[in-house]
């Protein structure tokens, strides 16, 4: 079986309903890049990806696929232009085998994975409706990035009145903070508010005695997005509990099968819909210590072109058995979706209203970071919000300051 072409698709899925008041916060979002494989055996392979909208790939960079087998790309995906592509190969791997993915990986240790809802940053408000929308999904875990637009005990306050008791959040940090600040925010959270359960990326990654000082004063499991040292040296310093691993496949494979090796469990994030979170679940069935939450973006759109979608059941989905990736692809739906464009940011401006009373306007959203100078999470009390264009003669003058003067305090 020889691959005889590529196509590079793009295409924008309708966000989900829910999201139609929020067109800044989830800008880019709906842009997904499909990749179908043809091969002179008459089997397409298929696969896509989140990318950036203005993110432009292109055929001529796969050309030196075109003649050889998607067999001579098993466990790789360095030298052929992303996990997109890489799952298009496997798919058409396991329909030529009549398998699926899972068998090209290795053994499959369990049949479901535990599976985490996502949104962006978003106010208190909304993440309290959003942990009611995943609960009511199935869901059992979240996970979200913290911002300096937003209070984080806010935010868990308000998620912790409509959770189930199960229910666990997993705070991405943006490693952005010192010890000094993380740790009082971390120490409050695991004291307080048993909903939150992960703690993702608290520090710099580079600050190895920071991470080891926070894990010994912390019983929040720690998690380490990706593996800036190499792998096995995160884990001889004992720098996290879990690691999210990612980037090429070999690269996933080996760190998930090392973690397996020193009982270390591990977690994948793969941005995509159906067939990226489908890719996930085969790849987290395979892995010894793939015990924690798969984290993906099925659950943020209204339409995928694929002619099912992957189940969620009590926090977990079934780790698909169809030939290939396990599923079918409705050409008509595909058509659609690439002629369909991506949600625009409105027009908007930023506000900001500190406790002391002042209100701020500028671009788009303002951190109180910026007016105190405080590292993310110590603020408190404050709240940031976006302002769309509503026709008001109001909103044209702030907006028309905002855009000469950027930031300014409201007099």
């Amino acid at each position: 079986m020889k691959i005889t072409d590529i196509e590079i698709i793009p295409i924008a899925p309708k966000l989900a309903t829910r999201y139609a008041t929020r067109r800044v916060d989830l800008y880019g979002i709906d842009f997904r890049v499909v990749y179908k494989v043809h091969t002179d055996a008459g089997i397409t392979g298929y696969g896509d990806v989140r990318m950036r909208p203005w993110a432009n790939p292109s055929r001529d960079d796969l050309a030196h696929l075109i003649g050889k087998s998607p067999f001579d790309f098993i466990n790789d995906n360095r030298n052929i232009g992303g996990t997109g592509l890489l799952c298009a190969l496997y798919d058409a791997m396991g329909k030529a085998l009549d398998l699926p993915v899972h068998k090209l990986l290795g053994q499959k240790k369990r049949d479901a994975i535990p599976v985490a809802a996502w949104t962006r940053p978003c106010s208190p408000e909304i993440f309290r409706e959003e942990i009611q929308r995943a609960a009511n999904e199935g869901y059992r875990v979240f996970k979200i990035h913290t911002s300096s637009y937003h209070d984080v005990f806010e935010q868990t306050r308000l998620a912790a009145e409509v959770a189930p008791e199960s229910f666990r959040i997993h705070y991405d940090f943006n490693h952005n903070r010192s010890l000094g600040s993380a740790l009082p925010i971390i120490k409050e959270l695991e004291k307080n508010h048993p909903i939150v359960g992960y703690i993702e990326d608290p520090l710099d990654k580079k600050d190895i005695d920071g991470w080891q000082r926070l894990r010994r004063q912390t019983d929040l499991p720690l998690i380490m997005h990706g593996t800036p040292l190499g792998g096995i040296q995160e884990i001889i310093y004992g720098l996290a509990d879990m690691y999210m691993i990612g980037g090429s496949l070999e690269d996933t494979m080996a760190a998930g099968w090392a973690c397996g090796k020193a009982n270390i469990q591990v977690l994948l994030q793969f941005e995509g819909g159906t067939l990226g979170k489908a890719m996930a679940m085969h790849m987290a069935s395979v892995l010894p210590t793939h015990t924690a939450h798969s984290i993906n973006l099925d659950d943020q759109y209204a339409e995928d072109y694929t002619t099912a979608t992957i189940p969620v059941v009590d926090g977990a989905s079934p780790v698909p058995n169809g030939p290939g990736l396990g599923f079918e692809v409705d050409e008509d739906a595909l058509a659609r979706l690439a002629a369909q464009t991506i949600v625009e940011k409105p027009p908007h401006v930023g506000t900001l209203h500190m406790p002391g009373g002042h209100t701020y306007y500028g671009p788009s959203y303002i951190s109180p970071t910026r007016i105190t100078g405080h590292q993310e999470g110590v603020d408190r009390g404050f709240r940031a919000e976006i302002w769309e264009d509503d026709g008001s003669s109001e909103f044209a003058k702030i907006y028309d300051r905002t855009i000469k003067e950027g930031v300014f305090r409201a007099d």
